[in-house]
C-alpha cells in the first residue's frame, strides 16, 4: 500500500487530528476522524438503502468528519480518481 497524504483539518489541534490520504493503488480514500457518538450510529445503521442490509457490517465504521475539510476531501477524490484513470 503506497498511502498519499493529502491534508489535515486545518483547525486541528494536539489531541483531533481527522486526516485524508489517498491509497494509490487501490485508489480508495483513507479517512481518520471522530468517532459518532451512539445516536449517529445508530441512525446510520436504522438507514435503508434499496438493495443492501440493513445495519453497519463489522468491518465497517462510521466516521465524523468536520465539513471545514470539504476542500481537502475533494483534493483526495480528484487524486484517487487519477490513480484509477492510471
Amino acid at each position: 500500500m503506497a498511502l498519499r497524504f493529502v491534508g489535515i483539518d486545518p483547525s486541528t489541534g494536539q489531541g483531533e487530528s481527522p486526516t485524508v490520504w489517498v491509497d494509490e493503488e487501490r485508489a480508495e480514500l483513507v479517512i481518520q476522524g471522530w468517532k459518532p457518538d451512539a445516536a449517529t450510529r445508530a441512525e446510520c445503521a436504522a438507514f435503508e438503502v434499496p438493495g443492501h442490509a440493513v445495519g453497519i457490517p463489522e468491518h465497517e465504521q462510521v466516521v465524523r468528519v468536520p465539513a471545514r475539510m470539504i476542500a481537502t476531501l475533494r483534493e483526495a477524490c480528484d487524486v484517487a480518481e487519477a490513480a484509477e484513470l492510471r
